[in-house]
């Protein structure tokens, strides 16, 4: 009887298993975090009595926990129990992501750890993900760099990743350190071949290139496809030439590049672009026959503007495109939809983010003019005071002249308007009623008051006490939706005001 009880228990102890698992995979990783620290401290009880109470659970079920945190925090917690000590050379996720602080503190175990688990598992345990975050020093690169391509040649590894921090912040970067830093990198490529070759996602931030320095770094990863640069260039007004058959998405955030030219990227998806230098010929799009989203965002310092009938010349596949203006001057050039018309055949959803709150905001028409396949539309207003430039320029603000080809022009696909910063004068009201009109099958307006920023209050105590004309009481939201709609015949949408307050 006592043998058939804990047969029965066991069982039941596994289809209890089986059950929390499937609930595992629902619940977020601060919550699995909580859980294996009462795993680690009846873990230290038990082993306190001479127990090991987790040797009853599946390897599986340990797995599935141990792959919702830090493999750091896996690996510690392995160490409390003689079954789970092997576990960790059984992880298909390989992820330590540390931030910056506790980075710096365990910098040197980050190698350690790499080594161990990677020289340590099976061949045949596929490792699904491996995502690695260290500091820019040789010894360790080196060694993580070794551990990476040794598994690259011996093991099975669908995707692994790097994303290389320097020991000085960005604002604490000289030229002379980005020099540095750039010449140590190319040291650990060309030390760590392998590695490189099957890399798929790179992360690079602060480094000052020489001239084709990227090109050849891209020519070692072949199976990239994945590209990010903060704070990095081949020189004050370098020119940046990309080919890359495998890359999907590339994101470039300051540096000093004059112009960035995609000039061969076949599978390439996404591209985001922010605070370029200058504004004479930013991006030149390529050979770029997949790209389906485009992020550009930068603060008007200059007295250009870009033509997005140029830019997308050769990218009329973008279906999703997202501005941003820093509250700033607008610097994008409104065009004649018949010249517009062609490159935005295929757009679907446009964000222009960060509008100034003194702007006239009919000039956005343009794009619903020129794109008829248009379904989603987001708008911000807001002048967000912490930035820097927009203490610099505020006097140098013009609004943008635009007039509609047709008054009368119609357009059928747009089913959302979304407007962030809503104010209920002329401005936002005219505005909606001239789309609601023009868009016919327009289903809903999502109105919402201004956003936030807690460092603009801290700085700027005058944003506090600015007026809102935000809506609040029912007739008022009556009223207002019965002037929105009051103009169109054919589209009735249902308008939402949605109060961040």
């Amino acid at each position: 009887m006592k043998f058939n009880r804990g047969r029965r228990r066991s069982r039941d102890s596994k289809k209890a298993a089986y059950y929390g698992e499937e609930r595992l995979s629902e619940l977020p990783s601060d919550v699995v975090v909580k859980v294996l620290e009462t795993v680690k401290t009846r873990l230290k009880k038990a082993a306190g009595n001479g127990e090991d109470r987790l040797s009853e659970l599946p390897n599986d079920v340990l797995l599935n926990i141990l792959e919702r945190v830090g493999t750091l925090d896996a690996v510690k917690t392995c160490i409390l129990s003689k079954q789970m000590q092997k576990l960790p050379a059984m992880l298909s996720q390989i992820v330590i992501d540390l931030n910056p602080h506790d980075l710096i503190q365990m910098d040197g175990v980050v190698a350690d750890v790499t080594n161990k688990i990677l020289t340590t598992r099976s061949p045949q345990i596929t490792i699904r993900k491996l995502k690695l975050k260290f500091f820019l020093v040789p010894s360790r690169c080196l060694s993580i760099g070794k551990s990476v391509g040794l598994a690259m040649v011996t093991q099975k590894l669908d995707a692994a990743e790097f994303e290389i921090m320097t020991q000085k912040d960005f604002s604490h970067c000289t030229d002379a350190h980005r020099l540095l830093y750039a010449e140590k990198f190319n040291d650990f490529v060309r030390g760590c071949p392998d590695a490189f070759a099957g890399l798929t996602r790179l992360h690079l931030r602060n480094m000052r290139f020489g001239k084709s320095d990227i090109s050849n770094i891209l020519s070692h990863c072949k199976w990239l496809e994945f590209l990010s640069f903060f704070e990095c260039d081949e020189g004050v007004r370098s020119v940046l030439h990309v080919e890359h058959a495998q890359l999907v998405e590339l994101v470039i955030i300051f540096g000093k590049f004059e112009t960035v030219e995609l000039a061969f990227l076949p599978k390439l998806q996404r591209m985001s672009y922010r605070d370029w230098q200058y504004d004479d010929n930013p991006l030149v799009l390529g050979f770029v026959p997949q790209l389906s989203k485009l992020s550009l965002a930068c603060p008007y310092l200059s007295g250009k503007t870009l033509n997005l009938s140029k830019l997308l010349a050769n990218a009329p596949t973008v279906s999703d495109l997202y501005l941003e203006f820093r509250s700033e001057k607008i610097w994008i050039q409104p065009e004649c939809p018949k010249v517009l018309a062609p490159v935005l055949a295929k757009l679907r959803f446009v964000n222009l983010d960060h509008l100034r709150e003194e702007c006239d905001i009919s000039w956005t028409l343009f794009l619903l003019e020129a794109a008829p396949y248009l379904e989603e539309l987001c708008i911000t207003v807001w002048d967000h005071k912490c930035r820097i430039e927009s203490q610099k320029s505020v006097s140098k603000k013009t609004d943008v002249k635009w007039e509609p080809s047709d008054p009368h022009f119609k357009q059928k696909n747009l089913a959302r308007l979304t407007i962030y910063g809503f104010q209920s004068d002329d401005n936002f009201i005219g505005y909606i009623r001239r789309v609601i009109q023009a868009a016919v099958n327009i289903r809903e307006v999502s109105l919402h008051s201004r956003k936030v920023c807690p460092l603009c209050f801290e700085r700027f105590p005058q944003v506090a006490l600015r007026p809102s004309r935000y809506p609040r009481t029912s007739e008022e939201l009556d009223l207002l939706r019965e002037k929105m709609t009051a103009a169109s015949a054919m589209a009735s949408p249902v308008i939402h005001f949605r109060s961040l307050g």
